[in-house]
């Protein structure tokens, strides 16, 4: 299975007009029908069209100069690479895939999965080798009756070291089960321990909600979510899960988005309007397209370009808001995309007190671009929604098409979001999520009671200075901010 790194927003799209371009449509062979394909989705929706001199409208006004450029890439593949703006600087989110089936059911959160959420660590003093660390076991997997957990080191991948070179093909497929090789790390050692775990893989969905626990600290109650996904299917939960911290009177709460990279757009807005209440019909954040859905949305539909602090959720049931003044927040680098928008977007609003390491730094959001059958002789949104897909093929495109910006202006962090309070994971001591000795969690329930903590004080003088590597697009799906096309009409 070919995983791929992204923050997504899946929209289905409107019928709402054409771009300047003039866009009857041309006749074209079907050995170049998904080249066109790729060329006038980047072409209609791409956020960076403006500074990719291929993709103007002007730029092949004749079929004479169009059909060969198409005939200049052996795949659509390399079309796709070709037209993106600073690939891997600029953007490093932007994909292609030729399975489309698989890319719906990530997006939902369903995959072939041992069920072992992992970290991946380049070795002490550099080099190519890497280990793993495990986040958290999902239940209902497989894994879940296995011996690991949270914390469990592994060095081997079905008796292969795990390197930057071959960790994609290792961790990321379709074999039916997986063998881990577990190790020790002791902050300056990896030491092979010679134990194998092997688990086997199910296609399973994943509750992004994985921890919602309400803490007795001191004299008051403070509410713990652990969560990460932004998922639509599970939005309704996720209000259920507000409804129980309502009802137990939580003062505080400190959401855990350190593993959450990202999701759908609408998610984000419901749960920011969740914490807070008291900011209804106010500006959650606002969109930035390229020039010319820019242009077409402040002609036409200026509202679209606003997204505002909800009452309920997509479904229309009213939302348990907690009205609070300020939020903890638990981050790292995996935190990303929609995590951030949610982050950034409350900031503007209440004391966003953010404790970890610094955010992955996906300010940009994607859909996801389908080549769907033709009515009306334009290139309009319907041409590129989920309705009357072709048969013909089954690829998709996920290319960024809009920054967020909150109320303040604020945007564009391509280095992150940095915390008010640093304190990294310890690879020697993962800790218990949800126990509150767990050291991020210890030291947010720290900053609620205003002790002091020992336990945080030694973790700090203990952790070796190891960051986990960021995944590139190529090895999974991961890390994506999303809209929907539905969420447009």
């Amino acid at each position: 299975m070919r995983k791929i790194l992204f923050l997504l927003t899946i929209i289905s799209l409107i019928n709402i007009g054409c771009s300047d371009r003039d866009d009857d449509l041309r006749a074209v062979p079907a050995s170049l029908e998904i080249n066109d394909f790729v060329w006038r989705g980047m072409n209609f929706f791409y956020l960076y069209k403006d500074d990719v001199p291929n993709l103007a409208d002007n730029r092949f006004p004749t079929d004479e100069e169009y059909l060969p450029f198409l005939e200049g890439f052996d795949t659509p593949e390399a079309l796709f690479n070709s037209l993106l703006f600073l690939p891997g600087d600029e953007d490093e989110f932007s994909f292609i895939t030729d399975n489309r089936f698989e890319l719906e059911d990530f997006l939902g959160g369903t995959s072939l999965n041992s069920g072992v959420e992992f970290g991946l660590v380049r070795f002490p003093g550099g080099g190519s080798n890497l280990f793993g660390i495990v986040r958290y076991i999902i239940p209902g997997s497989e894994a879940e009756n296995s011996t690991l957990q949270r914390g469990d080191i592994f060095t081997t991948v079905n008796g292969t070291q795990l390197t930057d070179a071959n960790f994609g093909g290792l961790l990321f497929n379709d074999d039916t089960s997986v063998t881990y090789g577990l190790a020790t790390f002791d902050g300056v050692n990896v030491t092979p321990t010679g134990e194998e775990v092997t688990v086997g893989k199910t296609t399973i969905t994943e509750n992004p909600i994985l921890i919602a626990d309400v803490l007795n600290v001191g004299s008051q109650n403070v509410g713990y979510l652990v969560y990460n996904g932004f998922r639509a299917d599970f939005d309704e939960q996720l209000n259920d899960v507000f409804g129980t911290f309502a009802a137990n009177n939580v003062t505080d709460l400190i959401l855990d988005l350190r593993y959450n990279g990202g999701g759908s757009v609408t998610s984000s807005i419901t749960l920011g309007s969740l914490i807070t209440g008291q900011f209804s019909e106010e500006v959650f954040s606002t969109e930035r397209w390229n020039s010319d859905l820019q242009a077409f949305f402040e002609a036409n539909n200026p509202d679209r370009l606003v997204n505002l602090f909800q009452t309920t959720t997509r479904n229309g049931t009213p939302l348990n808001h907690l009205n609070l003044n300020r939020v903890f927040v638990l981050t790292t680098g995996s935190s990303a995309s929609a995590s951030e928008l949610t982050i950034n977007s409350l900031s503007s609003y209440i004391d966003v007190i953010q404790i970890g390491t610094q955010t992955r730094g996906k300010f940009q959001a994607s859909i996801t671009v389908f080549d769907s059958e033709v009515i009306n002789g334009e290139s309009n949104f319907n041409d590129f929604d989920d309705r009357g897909i072709t048969t013909s093929h089954n690829y998709a495109m996920q290319p960024l098409v809009l920054i967020e910006v909150n109320a303040d202006g604020v945007s564009e962090f391509a280095q992150g979001l940095d915390p008010d309070l640093e304190l990294r994971e310890d690879f020697t001591n993962f800790g218990i999520l949800g126990n509150p000795s767990e050291p991020l969690l210890a030291r947010a329930i720290q900053e609620i009671t205003g002790a002091t903590n020992t336990s945080i004080r030694q973790q700090r003088i203990s952790s070796f200075p190891l960051e986990e590597i960021q995944y590139k697009k190529s090895e999974m799906f991961k890390d994506n901010m999303t809209l929907h096309l539905k969420d447009f009409q």
